[in-house]
């Protein structure tokens, strides 16, 4: 979960940044992503908004980080891989984890919980044989040290 949060820093998105970390089942990492525009496409050039008019909106540009981080792959299989992504996915991109044969998706936050996107996602998931959990754990937050006086 740690990777998925510091890919989530390099999302250029001001509201929710998003990272994913897909990990084999020896627990070695095959992809990372985070929530962001297609390869080639300019930051600059997009809107960031999460209101107003569809396309003044960043929602029909941006790639999910559970997306990126499938696509991101080291060219392999993914079949029986694990997901951990900091919020619980999306259908679109449960549909992409389905597909891909990942077997268990480990969520940080699943705050959209009430939204119909996110229902059916769980439904899917759940009727695809993909386990779905929260993470737990005891570790509020991690530190990195780029200062090499202070390592």
């Amino acid at each position: 979960m740690g990777i998925a949060l510091l890919s989530a820093k390099r999302s250029k998105d001001p509201s929710t940044q998003v990272g994913a970390c897909i990990v084999n089942e020896k627990n070695k990492i095959v992809g990372a992503g985070y929530n962001g525009l297609p390869i080639g496409c300019s930051d600059d050039d997009f809107p960031w908004h999460k209101e107003g008019a569809y396309l003044d909106t960043k929602y029909p540009y941006i790639c999910h980080a559970e997306l990126n981080a499938i696509l991101n792959n080291i060219g392999m299989d993914l079949k029986g891989c694990k997901i951990y992504t900091v919020l619980f996915p999306c259908n679109e991109c449960s549909k992409a984890i389905i597909q891909s044969g990942i077997k268990e998706v480990i969520y940080l936050s699943d705050k959209y919980e009430s939204n119909d996107i996110f229902k059916a996602s769980r439904f899917m998931l759940s009727k695809a044989g993909v386990q779905c959990r929260k993470v737990e754990t005891k570790i509020h937050n991690i530190e990195l040290v780029f200062d090499v006086a202070k390592v």
